[in-house]
């Protein structure tokens, strides 16, 4: 049987924005509900090594820092509850959520922090690798390819920028594209070209990550990509260090689609320096409005923001009822 649930704060997700928002709205006393989603923690759960998160000396890994956020969210009085919202109204007073199993969350305010995900090619051996030599992101991986061959898969704007800035750390970085063009702006194409360190290999397809697999014997991570000429079916193995897939990112907004106002790719439109969407009370935190930077720590910031900003709202909202008793 479904049950009803009232809270001032309704936080929908679980990575280091919807953590953030719940951690600063219990410390204002707004006993919040986070409701974690289908992947609690995000895309850090599936990050290993963790060198850029301020305070930490040592690299850390990305699921224990989930773990860590959750426990302290829950230790200053968040309420967390393992469901998924399937359903938004944001045009009722209080505004409503529908979980998977039913259950009705009703709330004064909603802080949207359902993240993105990287779009993978969807090969096995990709998925076998994930954190042990793939990765989706060079801003956060980069580091650990210094002085070795990485490539790069793509072709958009996204893949000449990790490419670019793998240049930083990598001794070579190899971008592998499907077409005989780049998307890229022209601009963008201009300074890949010119690097010394790129190459650029066309009308190809990453085939399948080759390297010792986790768990199997030697240390684990990639040794070689097997390449394959779309035009001529002909296949190379190229020795690599490392593959980062960027092929872009999907936003996980789909429920709020109609609800609140995004853009062409699905991500949430706000305000300049806020988290305030176009429906008042309800804000959204990372990944589903960020498209430039992506990193937990700008989550954690956009989260904070969110709940300050909630707070505010629910302050405006009571004495607004008190006058007007």
């Amino acid at each position: 049987m479904s049950k009803t649930k009232h809270t001032k704060i309704l936080i929908i997700g679980s990575g280091p924005a919807g953590y953030t928002a719940a951690i600063y709205a219990a410390r204002a006393n707004l006993k919040p509900v986070l409701v974690s989603g289908m992947q609690p923690g995000g895309q850090l759960t599936i990050t290993t090594d963790v060198e850029n998160y301020p305070g930490f000396a040592d690299p850390i890994q990305g699921p224990w820092l989930m773990e860590q956020m959750k426990a302290q969210a829950e230790h200053v009085g968040t309420e967390i509850i393992s469901d998924m919202i399937v359903e938004v109204d944001f045009e009722s007073s209080p505004k409503k959520a529908v979980g998977n199993n039913g259950d009705i969350y009703t709330a004064d305010t909603i802080v949207i922090a359902t993240g993105a995900q990287a779009r993978w090619l969807g090969l096995p051996s990709e998925e076998k690798f994930k954190g042990y030599g793939v990765s989706a992101c060079a801003t956060c991986d980069g580091f650990f390819y210094r002085e070795k061959h990485v490539i790069v898969i793509g072709g958009g704007n996204s893949a000449v920028e990790e490419a670019l800035f793998l240049t930083n750390f990598a001794s070579k970085v190899t971008l592998i594209h499907r077409r005989d063009e780049l998307r890229a702006e022209r601009i963008m194409q201009d300074r890949l070209f010119k690097h010394d360190k790129v190459d650029v290999i066309w009308d190809s397809v990453l085939e399948e990550v080759l390297g010792n697999p986790p768990g199997g014997e030697g240390m684990p991570g990639v040794t070689a990509a097997r390449i394959k000429n779309v035009k001529t079916d002909v296949v190379t193995e190229l020795p690599v260090d490392g593959i980062f897939i960027a092929i872009g990112h999907d936003p996980a907004t789909q429920i709020f689609k109609g609800h609140v106002e995004m853009d062409d790719e699905g991500y949430i439109l706000g305000a300049p320096d806020s988290t305030k969407t176009s429906v008042p009370g309800v804000y959204a935190a990372g990944d589903v409005k960020d498209k430039v930077y992506r990193q937990a720590v700008t989550a954690a910031g956009m989260g904070c923001m969110a709940a300050l900003e909630a707070d505010k709202f629910i302050m405006q909202m009571e004495e607004d009822t008190q006058q007007a008793a």
